[in-house]
């Protein structure tokens, strides 16, 4: 990882519709979020949504679906902005979004090709708990991911 960069991390609204769009296709090329999910994710309640900004542009985000009757937190996407990776703003948002939601386990899915992502969450305790076959576009398996406390 790189000198970590100044950033916070924050709440995060319908009015960062556009910068959200902006990251899904960077960061999601394949499979970057339709513009109603992107709105749902940005105004449902219940959702964990947290951006990280730097210099008053939002260079990551993350949403989080609490379940608390399965007693389980989604991280339903997490993404950063290519130009700002290997900063520690991934691990932040992480970090922020498993708080917030204040469940005992955090369950995820990640494409079976994004290394990158694996090993982050990897680094940060999560483990295969399963594998969705076909899940993602292209039909690529989704691998599960579980962390709990």
């Amino acid at each position: 990882m790189s000198e970590p960069l100044s950033f916070q991390v924050m709440p995060a609204n319908w009015h960062d519709l556009n910068s959200l769009r902006q990251i899904e296709k960077a960061c999601f090329p394949q499979d970057a979020w339709p513009l109603w999910d992107l709105m749902a994710v940005l105004t449902l309640p219940g959702v964990v949504r947290l951006k990280a900004v730097m210099g008053g542009e939002m260079v990551g985000f993350v949403a989080g679906d609490i379940r608390s009757s399965e007693r389980v937190g989604w991280i339903t996407t997490l993404g950063t902005l290519p130009n700002f990776r290997r900063h520690g703003i991934a691990t932040a948002l992480l970090h922020a979004c498993e708080s917030e939601m204040d469940q005992p386990c955090v369950k995820l899915s990640v494409r079976r090709s994004n290394q990158d992502a694996i090993d982050l969450y990897t680094r940060e305790g999560y483990k295969q708990t399963s594998i969705w076959p076909g899940y993602y576009p292209g039909k690529e398996d989704g691998l599960i991911l579980e962390k709990c406390w």
